[in-house]
């Protein structure tokens, strides 16, 4: 009896120590988890795991699924690449263009001075006319392409103007620090049109709703004909118009290459 008690109690020890023997890799592995969420300490640690150098506590770990911690450096999709190089197509065929990098060379007697930056659509000129202040916002022109019905005498002027480019401006005049008037315009070539006039109290807000006049078009004629004169003596005529167009066009070339750029930018990070 006492020899059958011995070999059941060594053969309950060896099952032991063989069940001990089949759950350490488990041990192992809860211990390789700790370390990794915990255990090292800094992102270098964690990726020099990852690239295959294991720090020696690592050695003989088995059963561990290291590729789940590549996402940090995969390569980026295929659609980014894509991107890419429509992206760099567009800029060589912007960097072709003639109007990028073409110098906008001032004409004598220009009136106004120049005031461009850089990433933005407008453009402000300045200048002063005895005791008024003359200040005029250019915006981007509005570009027309291929071929119109210019060529149809019968036409009226709104239809002739729907077939040509043309450029906004805000011309404000102002006399120190009281009324101004403020001018809505469109310059086609040779030709500029007031589309709304108003007159302004200093310090209006946008929350205002301020009396602007009747529509310009329902002034009399005579009443029009004079302000078309009035801004055409402090330098809003078709020889200034002119230049901004052509100056408003390289603007528009340059910002779009750089607003390329800025995007390949972007999509490269």
């Amino acid at each position: 009896m006492a020899f059958s008690a011995s070999l059941r109690r060594g053969a309950s020890s060896a099952i032991s120590m063989v069940s001990r023997s089949l759950r350490a890799p488990k041990v192992y592995h809860s211990g390789l988890v700790s370390s990794i969420n915990g255990g090292f300490g800094s992102r270098s640690k964690l990726i020099s795991v990852v690239s295959g150098a294991f720090s020696p506590e690592l050695e003989g770990v088995r059963g561990v699924s290291l590729p789940l911690f590549y996402c940090s450096v995969a390569k980026k999709p295929g659609v980014d690449e894509k991107l890419l190089k429509v992206i760099e197509s567009e800029i060589k065929c912007a960097e072709e263009s003639d109007y990028h990098d073409q110098k906008d060379e001032i004409p004598d007697g220009f009136p106004f001075e120049i005031e461009d930056n850089p990433g933005q659509q407008t453009i402000s000129l300045s200048r002063k006319y005895g005791d008024e202040t003359i200040r005029v916002e250019v915006h981007m022109p509005d570009l027309v392409t291929g071929e119109g019905n210019d060529s149809d005498d019968d036409g009226d002027d709104e239809s002739k103007r729907a077939n040509q480019s043309s450029l906004s401006l805000i011309v404000n005049v102002s006399k120190g620090d009281g009324l101004c008037l403020e001018f809505g315009c469109t310059a086609y070539p040779d030709e500029v049109t007031i589309d709304a006039m108003s007159v302004k109290e200093p310090g209006t807000t946008e929350d205002q709703i301020a009396y602007v006049g009747p529509d310009f078009a329902d002034l009399d004629e005579n009443l029009q004909k004079a302000f078309h004169k009035y801004l055409e003596l402090r330098g809003i005529k078709g020889s200034t118009t002119n230049f901004l167009h052509e100056y408003m066009i390289n603007k528009d070339s340059r910002e779009y290459l750089n607003w390329l750029n800025n995007l390949k930018k972007f999509v490269e990070k």
